[in-house]
């Protein structure tokens, strides 16, 4: 499969698009007014501690507090991983959670089992990296039953963000601090050294895990990622080394925050471009196009330092016309800001976002198709492979509700099923898929990280506040002529000028016996109706003729 990175630099935000044979497949935008905070490292202290959710609140320093739940601070027994050596599959490297699958690697003294290379080679450790962090707690939690947590309000507390806020949602955090390079995620915590699960060549592993205890200062751990099989030694050191330094930077900076009692941002994780280079760009990306010079200039130098082989797949685009257009690009965005998307076969897929839940919607359309089975199959297979897409693409997290067509037959809901669970595999949020009710809907939940693209790219709607839907003319109508009958009732004034939107003064306007003038024989009042642009379509203003000043407020109840 060809993949391409694709980057769009511009005055006010920076995109980024990879494409899988021509075809937009995920996307990501970076916007001044949404600062990216996803991976930010904050040292912070407790607020407010809430049993009844198990949950605390942790101030960081930023306008609203963090949200730390008590699963998300760190379970690790550091005293029983010696020596353990965890498999961890990641469907997506930049979470690194462990799966539960482990195999535990006893030390061999067998030189066959060393590369002879490594004891030859240096690797530089910062001096006294580690003594300043590990003088934080380390949290202790399980999974279901009591949970054995060291907290209390005011306790300082290392965290780091591990989902933007979203909706009326404050961040999410954890104590589960990790540090991403390109080949290694360091565990300054942890004494655990994972592995990636895809590197299944034992020699490969053994080499790799013989280097990280070499490479790790005590009571450091990590995750050695997918993208570091087959590289040199000396990559793979630079790496450790960079990582090492740049903790020792931290370290420094959590030593200023707890002399100054504040707290404080102390890491803040690359932007958007680079974070894309540093967690995307791999062996199998047959190219990246970028449209900044500057920018270009920063990724070739980064991949100098940490993957000269990738040097020759970046590209500078030049051309006069937008890159996004160029590829196509802009065109496939288009259709994610679409509620209603049409599919070959004739039917649509419908999707609402709820405040819980995203749920989609299958309809059937227009069909030649007689039998009505064979439609249903045809189609619900054809909205599955459009709403993975959508899910991938938009980024569309928490738990989604799909109404496929009702299918008669037990085979065709397991097809439209395995269809699903396949096509999600190459989704790198964590996503489950399952099976058909008998209602035809079915349950799926995707991890959500960050804010879903129509939150990045969009704000709610001023006049309907995010409902989608404003009060009826006719509405508007009765709250003009409730305030009318309170005007009355209390005032001894007979002529007021009405502002109100232009679609509404003329639905008031309309007609031989307009609606105004029914109002003013009723009311004995007369009512000069006046166009204003700045009036919402669902709002009036009254202005007092005689004191030539707004008494909307005064009658409105």
């Amino acid at each position: 499969m060809r993949k391409e990175i694709i980057i769009n630099s511009a005055i006010n935000e920076v995109r980024v698009a990879i494409t899988e044979e021509g075809h937009l497949a995920e996307f990501f935008i970076e916007v001044p007014e949404r600062e990216k905070l996803l991976g930010n490292i904050y040292y912070g202290k407790i607020s407010k501690i809430a049993t009844g959710i198990n949950a605390a609140f942790v101030n960081i320093g930023l306008s609203q507090d963090a949200f730390l739940h008590f699963s998300d601070v760190d379970d690790t027994n550091i005293n029983s991983l010696d020596n353990q050596l965890d498999i961890v599959d990641h469907a997506d490297e930049q979470n690194y959670d462990f799966s539960n699958s482990t195999e535990e690697i006893t030390e061999d003294n067998n030189e066959d089992f060393y590369d002879k290379e490594l004891n030859s080679k240096q690797i530089i450790k910062p001096s006294d990296v580690g003594n300043v962090t590990k003088q934080f707690t380390i949290f202790e939690t399980k999974r279901s039953g009591n949970v054995v947590i060291d907290l209390q309000e005011n306790k300082e507390v290392l965290v780091q963000v591990v989902r933007e806020a979203y909706s009326h949602k404050g961040m999410k955090v954890s104590t589960k601090i990790t540090l991403p390079g390109r080949y290694v995620v360091l565990l300054p915590f942890e004494k655990t050294i994972g592995v990636s699960r895809k590197i299944q060549h034992k020699a490969e592993r053994r080499r790799l895990f013989n280097l990280a205890k070499k490479a790790l200062p005590e009571g450091f751990g990590c995750i050695i990622r997918t993208a570091s099989l087959g590289k040199s030694l000396d990559e793979l050191i630079a790496d450790w080394e960079n990582l090492l330094v740049t903790w020792k930077n931290i370290e420094e900076k959590i030593e200023v925050a707890r002399q100054m009692q504040q707290p404080m941002l102390v890491y803040q994780d690359m932007l958007l471009a680079a974070s894309v280079i540093r967690d995307y760009f791999k062996d199998d990306i047959s190219r990246v196009v970028v449209d900044s010079k500057k920018l270009y200039t920063n990724i070739i130098e980064y991949l100098k330092n940490n993957s000269p082989n990738l040097v020759d797949k970046v590209e500078l685009y030049t051309g006069s016309l937008p890159i996004f257009e160029v590829l196509g690009i802009e065109k496939e965005l288009h259709r994610t800001n679409k509620r209603v998307l049409s599919l070959m076969s004739g039917g649509d897929i419908v999707i609402e976002k709820t405040e819980a839940l995203t749920v989609i919607d299958v309809n059937s359309g227009r069909s030649v198709e007689t039998d009505q089975e064979k439609n249903a199959v045809r189609t619900n297979l054809e909205a599955a492979l459009e709403i993975a897409r959508q899910l991938r693409l938009r980024d569309i997290g928490g738990i989604i509700i799909v109404d496929f067509i009702d299918m008669k037959k037990a085979e065709n809901r397991r097809k439209v099923f395995n269809l699903m669970k396949n096509e999600v595999r190459a989704d790198r949020a964590k996503i489950v898929v399952y099976p058909l009710t008998q209602l035809g809907l079915m349950q799926i939940t995707r991890q959500r990280i960050n804010q879903n693209l129509g939150e990045k790219v969009s704000d709610i709607c001023p006049m309907c506040a995010g409902l989608g839907r404003i009060p009826s003319k006719s509405e508007l109508l009765n709250s003009i002529e409730k305030w009318l009958k309170n005007f009355r009732a209390r005032s001894n004034e007979f002529k007021i000028t009405l502002l109100v939107h232009p679609q509404i003064a003329e639905y008031l306007t309309e007609g031989q016996m307009t609606i105004v003038s029914r109002l003013m024989i009723k009311y004995f009042i007369k009512i000069s109706v006046q166009q204003n642009d700045s009036i919402n379509i669902d709002k009036f203003r009254v202005i007092s003729d005689r004191k030539q000043k707004d008494i909307t407020n005064e009658y409105m109840n």
